[in-house]
């Protein structure tokens, strides 16, 4: 009963990423996004061959929002904070309800990358539109207990949430880590909806009966988030499910192509996190 009424009390925006069609024309993508009845998108805006005014025109007209996806880039920390700087301000243009931020690197000592962290949250503090730092693989936050060091380090980081990545670093279903995934849980502000399991980031069919319980664990883990986002009062939350195109997609062997479908899966899993949340 408690988690009807937390799911009763916000309003979930559920977000089409262009990841699986990135070739594909983008008013194509957002046309597509609104007759399937998606809130918002979530698109990576490095290299996108549509201006910044094509961009806005297309989400405008269509009344979808929009997540900008940014990283930091460089050989060095400096470089890194200089293109998180450069990109989340190139993103601020677009207009988005948040950006999401591929954050350091896995090489980076922790104090590298916590000054990463500390210059990017007090840009995002002072500009007013959240930045939001993915837990992911080759990045600063590639394990459960640096994710949770650094939010003990950096008072006021906010996440992502992408335990796909995490279940695959360490291969396991993360229960031997419950301070960890409380931690995580407590600082996510955004949810990427791809289950992952032990042994990799991405199933090959998230409809298979097989690896139904690692569907559970996922759903569970942002069936939480969800439940402490409308403790705090927060009016809406966002949901991008974000199953990739080959070869993130496991292959078949025979015909090269997805196992299953990353477009079919990615509907699938906003209609199976709708109806488990009764919305």
């Amino acid at each position: 009963m408690r988690r009807h009424a937390a799911s009763q009390a916000i309003k979930t925006l559920f977000a089409k990423a262009c990841w699986e069609v990135y070739d594909k024309p983008l008013d194509w993508f957002i046309q597509q996004s609104v007759v399937a009845g998606w809130s918002a998108t979530e698109i990576y805006l490095k290299d996108r061959p549509e201006s910044r005014e094509e961009i806005l025109r297309l989400h405008r007209e269509s009344g979808l929002k929009l997540i900008a996806q940014i990283s930091s880039t460089g050989s060095s920390p400096a470089e890194h904070l200089a293109s998180l700087q450069k990109n989340y301000r190139h993103a601020l243009a677009y207009e988005p309800i948040a950006i999401n931020c591929h954050t350091g690197r896995d090489i980076f000592t922790f104090d590298e990358n916590r000054r990463l962290f500390e210059g990017a949250l007090e840009l995002s503090l002072r500009e007013g539109v959240p930045l939001l730092h993915e837990t992911h693989r080759g990045r600063a936050l590639f394990t459960g207990p640096l994710c949770r060091a650094y939010l003990e380090a950096v008072p006021g980081l906010r996440l992502t949430a992408d335990f796909s990545h995490l279940l695959c670093v360490h291969e396991s279903n993360l229960s031997d880590q419950p301070e960890t995934v409380d931690a995580i849980i407590a600082a996510a502000d955004h949810i990427h909806a791809r289950i992952g399991f032990c042994e990799g980031p991405q199933l090959s069919d998230p409809q298979n009966p097989a690896y139904r319980d690692w569907v559970d664990l996922s759903i569970g883990f942002w069936t939480r988030i969800r439940e402490r986002m409308a403790r705090d009062g927060k009016v809406f939350m966002t949901v991008t499910p974000e199953f990739g195109p080959p070869i993130y997609a496991p292959l078949e062997a025979a015909s090269g192509k997805p196992i299953a479908d990353p477009w079919k899966s990615n509907h699938w899993m906003r209609d199976e996190l709708r109806l488990r949340w009764q919305i």
